[in-house]
C-alpha cells in the first residue's frame, strides 16, 4: 500500500479512535502525510524513538501496542510470559498513557506486569528488572530528545537494553505484526482481576537507594564537607528530581539547591525546548541560582536521569566552567581506581569498559592502575552485557563503564547508565578535592598533566524524512567506499568498518576482525593518537561524526580538534 492508502486508512477506520482520525483529517500539508505514512516507525535494536502523533511513522498508543505485541510474542516464543515485565516511565507528554498501554497488551497476551505507579529514572527500572525477576522491562521515554518526542526502550532479563540475539528476534517479531486489528489488548479492571496488573510501591525505592549508597567510597569527607560544599542541581523538569534529591540528603550533604523552574516534571519543557544536558542552553537558570549561591558545583540530569551534565566553579577566575562526558566521567574513573586501589577494596582482575566514541584517556588511566580496558559499540547497553559475560565466565570484575555522550555506571545494582549514581560520586570527588583546597577543574588540570591533554568532539547533522534517510545513506556510502587518505594532516593509519567486522591497516592492507557486533559505523584510527569516527543516530534523523586528538597543551589540543573537525566536515560534503 502506498503511503497515501495508509492514510485514508487510518482516517476512516474506527479501530482509531476519533481523536486520531481527526487529528488526520485536519492535515493539508501533503509532506507531513508523506512523513507520517511512508514508513512504519522503526523498531530499532533498542525499541523506538519517535516524534508524538498521529501516523505509522510516529509515537502513539497504537505503535506502541504494536511494538509491545510483537515483544509479547517474543516473550511467550521464550516461555517467559510467567516472570513477567517491569514498566516505567518518565516526565515526557503521554508517557503514562503509553506505559499503560503496553502493560494492558502485554496482559491480555496472559503476560504478568509491574508497573511504576508514578514516573522512575530510566536506571531504577533496569534495577527492578532484576530485582524482580522479570524475564522482560520497558521503559517509555525518549532521554535528551526534544519535547516532541517520546520512546519505549526494551530490557532484557539481565537489566540490560536488549542485545544480540534478543535484539533482532524481538524486531523480527514486531515486523511481523503488521495488522494493527491483531494487536491485543484489555481493560486494567479485568487485568487486576486476574492478577496481571500490578503496582510497584516504594519498597523497589528503597532497595535502589540502598544500592546507589553503597557505591561511595569516602562517606566520611561527605559528612566532614557537607556544611561546607553547595550543590545546585536541575532535573530539567525529569525523573531525577526526587532520587537524586534523597540519595544527597542520605549521604550527608546539606547545601542543595534545585531550579525551581525547571523541578517539577514537565513534558513541555518550557524553560528550554531540548531537555539535553549536552546543551548550554540547559544551564541558563542553573548558573544564574549557582552565581547567587555561591555554588561549587553544577548538576543536570536529562529527563529519565540517566544522563550528567556538569558545571563546576574555577575559584581563580570565578567563572564556571563546563564539563563534557568524557572529562566528568573520566574524574569519576581516577577517584574510583586510585581510592579504591589505596583502600585496598578493588577487586580481583578489574575492568573499566567505555564506547569505541569516548576518550583514550580511559586507556592511559586504565593501563596506570593495572585494570584490563575493554571497548564496545556506542550504547550503554553493550557496557552492560560486559557485565553479563564477566559474571558467566568469572573473568573480570567490572568497576566501572563510561560513554561520551555524559553516561557512566559504577557498581553492577544496574546495567544502565545513572545520573543518580554519577551525581552522587561526582559531588564526593569534588567534596573530597575540596577538602584539599582544589576544585574539579583543578583536578582535571592535573589529570590533563598526568595522563595528557585528550580533547575530544563530536559534530552532528539533522536530515529529516525520507530525503534525510536517503542523504545519510549516501554519505555512509561515500565514506565507506572512498575513505581519505589523511584528514588536517593526520594519516589514516587503520579503517575499521563495523558492518563487515574488519580492520583494515593501511600500511600494510592486512585485514583483521574487530571483534564487535555488526553496527553502521565507520573508524578512522589516525596519526599522533587521533581518531574519528561516522556512525548514523539510531534514535534521531542524524548522522554523528566523532574525534578525538592529544595535544601538548589545552590549546594545543583544541587547535588540533577544530582543524580536525574541519576537515572530516569538509570530506563528508
Amino acid at each position: 500500500m502506498s503511503y497515501k492508502e495508509i492514510y485514508n486508512q487510518w482516517c476512516t477506520d474506527e479501530y482509531f479512535d476519533e481523536k486520531t482520525r481527526e487529528e488526520l483529517k485536519a492535515l493539508t500539508d501533503e509532506k507531513e502525510i508523506e512523513d507520517r505514512f511512508y514508513r512504519s516507525l522503526e523498531f530499532g535494536t533498542g525499541g523506538l524513538r519517535g516524534v508524538i502523533g498521529a501516523g505509522t511513522n510516529r509515537m502513539n498508543i497504537y505503535t506502541v501496542r504494536q511494538a509491545t505485541q510483537g515483544l509479547a510474542n517474543y516473550i511467550i516464543s521464550q516461555g517467559g510470559q510467567d516472570k513477567g515485565v517491569a514498566i516505567a516511565y518518565d516526565s515526557r507528554i503521554m508517557s503514562p498513557e503509553f506505559s499503560k498501554e503496553a502493560a494492558l497488551c502485554l496482559n491480555a497476551n496472559g503476560i504478568k506486569t509491574y508497573r511504576f505507579e508514578s514516573l522512575r529514572p530510566t536506571p531504577e527500572l533496569s534495577f527492578a528488572v532484576r530485582e524482580l525477576g522479570c524475564i522482560a522491562g520497558i521503559v517509555v521515554t525518549a532521554s535528551h530528545n526534544p519535547r516532541e518526542y517520546n520512546g519505549y526502550k526494551v530490557y532484557w532479563e539481565d537489566g540490560a537494553q536488549i542485545t544480540p540475539p534478543h535484539d533482532k528476534n524481538i524486531l523480527a517479531e514486531v515486523a511481523k505484526v503488521t495488522d494493527l486489528h491483531t494487536c491485543k489488548t484489555m481493560s486494567r479492571e479485568e487485568a487486576r482481576e486476574k492478577g496481571l496488573y500490578v503496582n510497584i510501591g516504594e519498597k523497589i525505592d528503597d532497595l535502589y537507594m540502598k544500592e546507589l549508597k553503597k557505591q561511595s567510597i569516602h562517606p566520611d569527607v561527605i559528612r566532614e564537607m557537607a556544611k561546607d560544599f553547595t550543590i545546585v542541581y536541575t532535573p530539567l523538569n525529569g525523573t531525577g528530581n526526587k532520587p537524586v534529591r534523597r540519595v544527597l540528603k542520605e549521604l550527608g550533604f546539606e547545601k542543595v539547591y534545585v531550579v525551581r523552574e525547571q523541578e517539577a516534571p514537565d513534558g513541555n519543557f518550557p524553560t528550554l525546548p531540548y531537555p539535553n544536558p549536552e546543551d548550554p542552553n540547559a544551564y541558563k537558570l542553573a548558573l544564574e541560582l549557582a552565581k547567587e549561591v555561591d555554588a561549587d558545583i553544577i548538576l543536570a540530569t536529562d529527563p529519565d536521569a540517566d544522563r550528567l551534565g556538569v558545571y563546576c566553579k574555577d575559584t581563580k577566575t570565578g567563572e564556571y566552567v563546563s564539563f563534557t562526558g568524557n572529562m566528568s566521567g573520566m574524574l569519576i574513573a581516577e577517584y574510583i581506581l586510585r581510592e579504591r586501589t589505596l583502600e585496598k577494596t578493588m577487586p580481583p582482575h578489574p575492568a573499566l569498559v567505555e564506547t569505541i566514541v569516548t576518550t583514550d584517556m580511559a586507556k592511559v588511566i586504565a593501563a596506570d592502575y593495572n585494570v584490563h580496558l575493554i571497548e564496545v559499540l556506542t550504547g550503554f547497553k553493550f557496557i552492560g552485557e560486559q557485565i553479563k559475560f564477566f559474571e558467566e565466565n568469572q573473568s573480570y570484575h567490572y568497576v566501572f563503564g563510561l560513554e561520551e555522550s555524559y553516561g557512566c555506571l559504577a557498581g553492577t545494582y544496574a546495567r544502565d547508565k545513572d545520573a543518580c549514581v554519577a551525581v552522587m560520586l561526582l559531588c564526593e570527588v569534588a567534596a573530597f578535592y575540596k577538602k584539599q583546597g582544589k576544585t574539579l577543574w583543578d583536578a582535571m588540570l592535573d589529570m590533563y598533566e598526568k595522563y595528557g591533554y585528550f580533547k575530544e568532539g563530536l559534530h552532528t547533522i539533522t536530515l529529516k524524512g525520507m530525503d534525510g534517510a536517503n542523504q545519510i545513506k549516501a554519505m555512509m556510502d561515500k565514506a565507506r567506499q572512498n575513505p581519505p587518505m589523511e584528514l588536517a594532516g593526520l594519516k589514516v593509519e587503520a579503517v575499521r568498518d563495523y558492518t563487515k567486522d574488519e580492520r583494515k591497516d593501511c600500511k600494510t592492507g592486512a585485514v583483521t576482525a574487530t571483534g564487535l557486533p555488526n553496527s553502521n559505523v565507520l573508524y578512522y584510527e589516525l596519526s599522533n593518537n587521533s581518531w574519528c569516527c561516522i556512525r548514523p543516530s539510531g534514535t534521531e534523523p542524524k548522522i554523528k561524526f566523532y574525534f578525538g586528538v592529544k595535544g601538548e597543551s589545552l590549546e594545543d589540543s583544541e587547535k588540533k580538534l577544530d582543524a580536525l573537525r574541519d576537515a572530516l566536515i569538509q570530506f563528508m560534503e
